[in-house]
């Protein structure tokens, strides 16, 4: 049962929550989730922004993710708004986890965000969140981001492309046939792992980079 919601929340789990120790904080972040105190949602959405420690930002949004989606999900909204990189992934990351379909409109405007690991957040969040019948033009917007990145970060599209199968079908096609090497390269790797979930990445994207690098350019339709 959820805490009361009038007065302060409890000010010693506040102070552990940023607390100088992981440990302390990672255990502060699991009692938050057990109590499910819907005044401490500010201060766990205040510290995934600022959180250094992977594990203790996982543990607050499991924190996030057991108290009530009409209190968190209107304050991860404003997050996606801020200028720190790390609120934003964080709070898309956690929109995820509680999969509130009323988030998916501010999501979708997220997928080109400048900085990588927002952007990845981002697919992944869409993913998740995109209501049915929309996956067609989800694909057609991931598929601008094709050739994008280092190998991890397109590890990650590409997943994202693949888990929406037949919807990505056409874009994948499409920039099969794209002039620029690395976006064929990238969309055939894609295909790939769509097709086949255990194949190697890594092996299937520098094969066809090898190809791209070696074909002639196909002139697009």
């Amino acid at each position: 049962m959820n805490a009361p919601s009038h007065g302060e929340p409890d000010a010693r789990l506040v102070d552990a929550l940023a607390g100088d120790d992981p440990a302390t904080r990672l255990r502060a972040a699991l009692e938050a989730g057990t109590v499910a105190d819907e005044r401490l949602t500010t201060i766990l959405v205040g510290r995934c922004a600022v959180e250094p420690d992977f594990f203790v930002r996982d543990m607050l949004t499991w924190a996030l993710c057991r108290l009530p989606a009409d209190v968190t999900v209107p304050r991860l909204l404003e997050e996606l708004g801020s200028g720190t990189t790390q609120a934003r992934s964080q709070a898309l990351h956690t929109l995820s986890k509680i999969g509130d379909p009323g988030a998916w409109p501010a999501v979708s405007t997220m997928l080109h965000d400048g900085d990588d690991d927002v952007a990845r957040s981002a697919w992944r969040a869409a993913v998740a969140l995109v209501p049915a019948g929309s996956e067609s033009r989800l694909a057609a917007a991931l598929g601008i981001a094709l050739g994008r990145g280092d190998h991890d970060l397109q590890l990650s599209l590409s997943r994202a492309l693949a888990a929406l199968d037949e919807a990505a079908v056409p874009v994948l096609e499409a920039a099969m046939a794209s002039s620029d090497p690395g976006v064929r390269a990238h969309a055939e790797a894609t295909e790939r792992l769509r097709l086949d979930p255990d194949s190697g990445f890594t092996l299937s994207l520098e094969l066809a980079k090898r190809v791209a690098a070696t074909a002639p350019d196909r002139e697009v339709m």
